[in-house]
Order: C-alpha cells, then structure tokens, then sequence
C-alpha cells in the first residue's frame, strides 16, 4: 500500500477494508484491554484466550456498522459491549457443562452478574495510558529521530519550542511542525480507537 494512502486511512477504516497491518495494530493494541475484562471476572488461561478470540471475530464481522454517531458512544465503549456478551456466552456455556472434580464457580459467577450493560469496569487509567503508550510505540518507528523528539519535548514533556529549538538547533517552529505532525499522524492512525 502507498505510504499516502496509508495515512491518509484510519485505522478503522483501513480494518474495515481487510488490511492485515490495521488488524494487527487493532488486535495488538486492544488485546491487554479484552483480556482485563476476563480477569476482572475470573476468566483466564486458555479461556481468557477463547474469549479474546471469539471478541475479535465479532469484531471482524460487525466493523462494518459501527458508527461513532451517537454522541459520546466510542469504539472503546463498543468493544466493551461485545466482550460482555462473549463473557455471558462463556459463562453460560461453562456452566451447563458437567462438573470437573473439585467443582466449578462457573455457575455461581454467572448467577452474580447484574443484569445492567456495566458488568464490565472501564478501563483503569493504567490501562488507557498503556493503550496510548502501545499507538505511540508503533508511530515512533514512522519518525525521524529529531522529529520524534521534538514532537516528545513539546508534547510529553511539556518544554516550550523556544528551549527545544535552542537545544536541538532548529527553529521554533520547525518543533512547532514536529509535534503537529505528528499529532495528526496519531489522530490518523487511531483517533478513532482511542476516544
């Protein structure tokens, strides 16, 4: 694919057209947020990995009709949904399925979950700033060095572009374009999945 095509496509968009780089950057970004909902109700292991997998088909096959038009509703949000329905189909599942010796909880959890949509937390700050951290890793190789951390120094760091320049030899605003840059460049790529 052509580097101008490339960014000029959302992540979501380019999943939704079946490009495998854009599924592997979706699948890697949101795995750890999937499997923290497993934990978070006792499912693990192996289970924790079937779940995910059967999370992510849904997600393939209704990419497609998600729409961000309703205000505040987010692809975040969206998943979070999906992934408490393949925990109750989960849940369900293991708990017609005959006793292991030793018994199993399987049952009793499925009994205590609520019947409201909030059956599963959002997301700690933890995780949301690991995600960000997760798009910022994959962008970091799309940067020159220098671009890179100027865009980090204004950002992150929060230094003005007059230090900046004045440290790294380069004019005010070149750091101003620096940031900019890239900054649409991760509004481009996952603006979408992160609000």
């Amino acid at each position: 694919m052509a580097a101008e095509l490339a960014t000029s496509l959302t992540l979501l968009q380019r999943a939704r057209a079946n490009d495998g780089d854009a599924w592997s950057r979706l699948i890697a970004l949101y795995t750890p947020l999937v499997h923290y909902w497993c934990n978070h109700w006792g499912v693990r292991g192996a289970d924790a990995d079937d779940v995910r997998q059967d999370v992510f088909q849904a997600v393939a096959a209704a990419l497609p009709e998600f729409s961000r038009a309703r205000m505040g509703e987010s692809f975040r949000g969206w998943l979070r949904g999906i992934t408490r329905h393949k925990l109750l189909d989960f849940l369900r599942h293991a708990s017609k399925q005959p006793n292991a010796l030793g018994g199993t909880d399987a049952q009793q959890r499925l009994y205590r979950i609520p019947d409201s949509d909030e059956i599963l937390p959002d997301a700690p700050a933890e995780e949301v700033a690991a995600l960000y951290q997760r798009v910022l890793e994959v962008l970091h190789r799309e940067f020159e060095p220098r671009t890179w951390q100027a865009f980090w120094r204004a950002a992150v760091e929060g230094h003005s572009p007059a230090d900046i320049a004045a440290d790294m030899g380069m004019s005010a605003v070149a750091v101003r374009k620096a940031k900019s840059r890239v900054l649409r460049r991760l509004r481009e790529e996952a603006g979408d999945v992160l609000e």
